[in-house]
């Protein structure tokens, strides 16, 4: 009682000033990283390496918002409140091997006495379904500390920073010339539009330049930007329109390989080329548009601070600004692909929001959308149908070292694959061999020591088994392992990434059957299960 005395008005300014209780007055005042597994102090190694995951997920170089809890995404959160990071800090620190910590959209529920074989840790995050709620609903129990929104790897601590969706974006993006570019020609020269330099979409730039093209990501958020540029994922920081159309023009005539953010609204970017005549090859959107209204869409016009102080001050004029952007973004859209321009919907319902403030997304038929899903069209049937999606590894001792090894080991263990595999799936398994055998090349490590690929199940068991035999030989420490929903186990996210079965090689039984909505994390030797329903 007498800390409630304290706590209760302090907690109303936050809810009043934040829109959120955040506690911070229990946030620790030591720095956020992924500290070497031994340097934690738990009684058992799985709960150590739980530890060091969610110090990852929090790591400022890492984290979209560190000080809100949240990881990427505009809303993807760890934990609601620093008081729920230090209970559950507390309950890791305590928990032994036949225990299981219980977590509700970050509320730790207590340890429950289990099994050595069972969960270390059981999560739930985000148990509303928007379609069947208001997002005035969920903002208010979001604020209200009722519930949050885990993202794929935030609420799972299995997020690895923008690492994490290079890979799949530079999947995607390669395949996407490879759709519309003739067999001999290359990327070189292209011109890759979007929008987003945050947690998830900073990784556009740098797997633009994987793949070899031009890219172009706008950001309104010029910290952002910024940020992606001092970690080296994007090549240039262009601020004034002007100055971007002709260093885009110099880049087509050199076919140079180069990524550019620009600071500033990628409707006026669209409307500009279109004018400029200059043609664009791929375009895709990747802001948080499953947020509209609080942060995840800025509408153009509007500047970054602007748009800040209306969502606080006026939230119904921001959101019909939002609605004229859209229907604006989606007209200069239209204008691109009536001249050839292939352009899809990258997860983050643009043709959702679009379709709902009136915009020009609709097919013929009124019912489906005029341009068709990532998965729908890409990772769907030529990664997903054939079982291959995120395979995470990250090193425990934070070795660099001990990564470069693993690498060695997903690197053989692929190419013996390649060597007997059937067509169907050759040019998957190639696709990933070029990705690991340059993966250090590329700089993709952005906290932990942590690795990621697309494998099939055999891939995945054949490498976790390499893996734990040089665990055995003491060539490297204890090695987490881990995936995430963006495979054929969880991509049905209606409206963002359905399944689309018209051109698939796999039917809707066999999509749904094998549909799951776990995440298994593990830790070599001595396995660690992190299982999550989301």
């Amino acid at each position: 009682m007498e800390w409630h005395a304290i706590l209760a008005p302090e907690f109303a300014d936050e809810l009043k000033e934040c829109g959120r209780i955040y506690m911070y007055r229990f946030k620790p005042d030591y720095t956020f990283f992924a500290r070497p597994i031994d340097e934690y102090p738990a009684l058992c190694r799985q709960a150590a390496a739980i530890m060091l995951m969610i110090q990852n997920n929090l790591d400022p170089r890492v984290a979209q918002h560190p000080e809100e809890l949240i990881t990427y995404g505009g809303n993807g959160a760890v934990f609601q409140n620093w008081a729920q990071y230090l209970l559950t800090m507390q309950y890791l620190s305590i928990m032994e091997e036949d225990q299981t910590l219980h977590l509700y959209s970050g509320h730790p529920m207590g340890l429950f006495p289990s099994s050595k074989d069972a969960p270390r840790v059981v999560v739930t995050n985000g148990m509303m379904i928007p379609n069947h709620s208001k997002p005035e609903d969920w903002e208010k129990y979001n604020a209200l500390g009722v519930t949050q929104y885990g993202q794929m790897t935030a609420g799972s601590f299995m997020y690895i920073g923008p690492q994490g969706i290079v890979h799949g974006t530079t999947i995607t993006i390669m395949n996407a010339f490879r759709k519309i570019l003739p067999e001999n020609e290359t990327p070189a020269g292209k011109i890759f539009l979007t929008a987003g330099l945050g947690g998830m979409s900073g990784a556009q730039p740098k797997a633009g330049n994987i793949v070899g093209c031009i890219t172009i990501c706008a950001e309104v958020n010029a910290q952002a930007a910024r940020k992606r540029h001092e970690q080296g994922w994007v090549d240039e920081l262009i601020e004034n329109i002007d100055e971007l159309i002709e260093r885009v023009k110099k880049a087509q005539a050199n076919e140079e390989t180069v990524s550019i953010a620009f600071i500033g609204n990628v409707v006026a970017v669209w409307e500009r080329m279109d004018e400029e005549e200059l043609f664009i090859h791929v375009g895709s959107d990747q802001t948080s548009l499953h947020i509209p209204w609080t942060g995840g869409y800025y509408p153009v016009g509007l500047s970054y601070d602007e748009s800040n102080q209306m969502i606080r001050e006026e939230p119904e004029a921001f959101k019909k600004s939002v609605e004229v952007s859209l229907r604006r973004h989606a007209t200069a859209i239209n204008r691109h692909t009536s001249k050839g321009t292939y352009f899809f919907d990258y997860g983050n319902a643009f043709l959702l929001e679009a379709s709902r403030a009136g915009a020009d997304v609709m097919a013929q038929n009124n019912i489906d959308f005029r341009y068709p899903s990532y998965v729908q069209d890409i990772l769907g049937p030529m990664c997903f149908d054939y079982g291959f999606g995120p395979f995470r590894w990250v090193c425990t001792s934070g070795s660099s070292k001990d990564l470069d090894k693993t690498d060695q080991i997903a690197l053989d263990v692929l190419t013996a694959l390649h060597a007997q595999a059937p067509e169907e799936i050759a040019g998957q398994l190639a696709d990933n061999i070029t990705w690991i055998r340059d993966a250090k090349k590329n700089k993709l490590v952005v906290g932990s020591q942590a690795r990621i690929l697309y494998a099939d199940a055999e891939g995945r068991a054949t490498i976790a088994e390499a893996f734990n035999q040089a665990i055995k030989r003491g060539e490297i420490g204890s090695v987490v392992l881990g995936r995430d929903h963006h495979d054929v186990s969880g991509t049905d996210s209606p409206y963002r990434r359905p399944p689309i079965f018209t051109m698939g090689v796999v039917s809707p039984q066999t999509w749904l059957s094998t549909m799951s909505s776990e995440i298994a994390l593990e830790v070599l030797p001595g396995f660690l299960s992190i299982t999550v329903v989301e």
